[in-house]
């Protein structure tokens, strides 16, 4: 039996960007929170560079790059300003979501259903590649997203968990993990590596973090909620704690 890789829990800080652009001022500062986080014990970061600026700006990413001593995930649609800013600092991974301006936040996995859409996003994965950046798509956890996803070159795929996140009955919990469960393996099977994200609280996490070949959290959100009320390193050792008697 293979061994189940360690789980790594990377922090999405984009909503201590949120609670500064509510008044345009400079804090609190990401970046700040960004150390902190890292000291408390996170694996990486991540922060989602959108093309409304809603929250991480330039600065931001250009600032974390300089700063951080572990990963820096870079979220990005494949908007040209975006992916020549995410060429410019280098991180050591980028995963591609998809993007809408009237969107919440990110309401799906990325639409890969033509040729077209898979060579927009394999045009974006090469010029990552050849800089040497590790490459991810944020994919809902499906077969056809899974082909997709092999066909573009990515090096990884991170599961969207937001159905399961918003099941409602014990028995739609369980479908909803039985179907990330068929998406690692057929992923794995495939030679990609798994990540999962959105959605993903405090009380509902645990039964992802035990599926096995999954390498790699995106939580965000929930862990910044607590935050606020704990402080952030106490949020971040409350998640690892939680990862770690889910994935022994």
């Amino acid at each position: 039996m293979t061994e189940s890789p360690d789980l790594r829990l990377f922090v999405n800080i984009d909503h201590v960007a949120t609670v500064r652009q509510a008044r345009r001022t400079d804090e609190p500062d990401p970046v700040r929170a960004a150390v902190l986080v890292e000291l408390a014990g996170a694996d990486g970061i991540t922060v989602h560079l959108r093309a409304d600026r809603r929250h991480i700006q330039d600065r931001d990413v250009r600032v974390l790059a300089e700063t951080l001593r572990t990963p820096m995930n870079l979220e990005l649609a494949t908007v040209e300003e975006i992916v020549a800013i995410g060429l410019e600092v280098r991180p050591a991974q980028i995963t591609v979501v998809p993007e809408t301006r009237e969107e919440i936040t990110t309401e799906g996995g990325l639409d890969l259903a033509t040729d077209e859409a898979v060579d927009r996003v394999r045009a974006v994965v090469d010029r990552f590649r050849e800089i040497g950046t590790r490459t991810s798509l944020f994919i809902d956890p499906e077969r056809s997203a899974i082909d997709a996803s092999v066909r573009v070159g990515a090096d990884a795929v991170e599961l969207h968990t937001g159905e399961y996140a918003n099941a409602r009955t014990t028995e739609e919990r369980d479908l909803q993990i039985e179907r990330l469960v068929r998406a690692t393996e057929e992923a794995r099977a495939r030679g990609l590596d798994v990540h999962a994200g959105h959605g993903l609280t405090y009380e509902n996490v645990a039964p992802v973090a035990a599926i096995p070949e999954i390498e790699e959290l995106n939580i965000g959100h929930s862990m910044m909620s607590r935050a606020i009320l704990v402080g952030l390193e106490t949020a971040v050792i409350d998640m690892r704690q939680i990862l770690d008697r889910a994935r022994p």
